[in-house]
């Protein structure tokens, strides 16, 4: 039976952090890399991944060793229940099942897909007038965020000095944990405790980031924001974000649009509806009015007699463009008869003598 204690050279009653200053000094001793021995090595790195975990040091010192099972991939899990239950204070409630299956198939078991140094994404507001959504827009942005450290450029140690691998990973930013469960040994992968996952650590950190291989700047951005966008539309500009710890990816960058209301045209889809006033005689003896549009111009209206206050009318293409690049929507037109608040003597005359006609 192999005595971690004795292999790391502490007493049983030591503390964590002698156990960890322990693993240190041995493991930088012995690296392979460094000239060491690698059977030493992995000796002492698994005296380490014991008497650093609480639980597992406390089966440890109950039991002499950690049970081991099959790992995943071997077509087993190890289980053999007689030998559990000869272990002394041996106690297991069936209710703990449901905790047991989640071990086994929660997910745990291989290593995590998350990456731990990208940067956040980052979302802005864009406010454009509706007359802006006719074409392109291309703006210039300034960000407050997480910038690349221009000292180590993004690498976390000051420029000159070396990143070593991380002793207890190798390098891969994960290590395997393993837990005791009714069914055996439950062996699965978790972030590395003593380099955060990055899988080294610099030999001198940056003195500009102090490690992060980041810091908070400005940065100008130049966005397009195409044409046809509206209210509530979301574009993302890849990269954009807070840029990653140590070399890692950075996030993105989302523009969440925002239309101002229009005082003449209202926005339904991509189609633009405008309200027009005319009198009683346009309506009734016809005629040709004037339509604002939302380029600026003016576009003639032939209104034909008899026509009734509330009639639509389509401008074909005269709306916003889609947002696909392909085609544009529509203008409607709404005439609205205008009732005269206050008439001269010669119109209420006129007016009388159309009533008496029946109009």
């Amino acid at each position: 039976m192999k005595d971690y204690y004795k292999i790391l050279g502490v007493p049983r009653n030591a503390s964590q952090e002698e156990i960890k200053k322990a693993y240190r000094r041995l493991a930088h001793k012995y690296h392979p890399d460094k000239g060491g021995d690698e059977k030493k090595f992995k000796e002492i790195n698994e005296a380490y991944q014991v008497l650093s975990d609480k639980e597992k040091r406390a089966q440890y010192d109950r039991f002499g060793r950690v049970f081991e099972g099959a790992t995943p991939g071997e077509g087993g899990f190890g289980f053999d229940f007689s030998e559990w239950k000869k272990k002394p204070g041996f106690d297991f409630e069936f209710e703990d099942l449901g905790d047991i299956f989640e071990e086994f198939f929660g997910g745990g078991f291989w290593p995590p897909k998350k990456d731990l140094k990208r940067g956040k994404d980052i979302e802005v507001e864009i406010e454009l007038s509706l007359a802006e959504t006719l074409k392109d827009q291309h703006k210039e942005i300034i960000l407050r965020k997480y910038i690349v450290c221009p000292r180590c450029q993004g690498s976390g140690a000051e420029p000159g000095t070396r990143l070593n691998e991380c002793f207890s990973c190798r390098g891969t930013g994960q290590v395997q944990e393993i837990k005791r469960t009714f069914f055996g040994t439950v062996t699965r992968y978790v972030v590395c405790p003593e380099c955060g996952g990055e899988g080294f650590r610099p030999e001198k950190p940056c003195n500009v980031c102090k490690g992060e291989g980041r810091i908070i700047g400005e940065e100008k951005i130049d966005v397009t924001i195409p044409a046809g966008v509206d209210s509530g539309q979301m574009i993302k500009i890849k990269g954009k974000g807070d840029a990653g710890r140590k070399k890692g990816k950075p996030g993105d960058l989302y523009l969440r649009i925002s239309v101002r209301k229009h005082p003449i045209f209202e926005r339904r889809g991509d189609d633009l509806y405008v309200e027009i006033p005319i009198s009683f005689s346009q309506a009734a003896l016809g005629d040709e009015v004037e339509v604002p549009t939302l380029e600026g111009k003016t576009l003639l209206l032939k209104v034909p007699p008899g026509t009734q206050s509330g009639k639509l009318f389509r401008i074909s293409k005269k709306g916003i463009p889609h947002f696909s690049g392909f085609g544009r929507g529509n203008l409607y037109v709404k005439l609205k008869i205008k009732t005269p608040r206050r008439l001269t003597k010669k119109q209420r005359e006129l007016l009388e003598k159309l009533r008496q006609e029946g109009i």
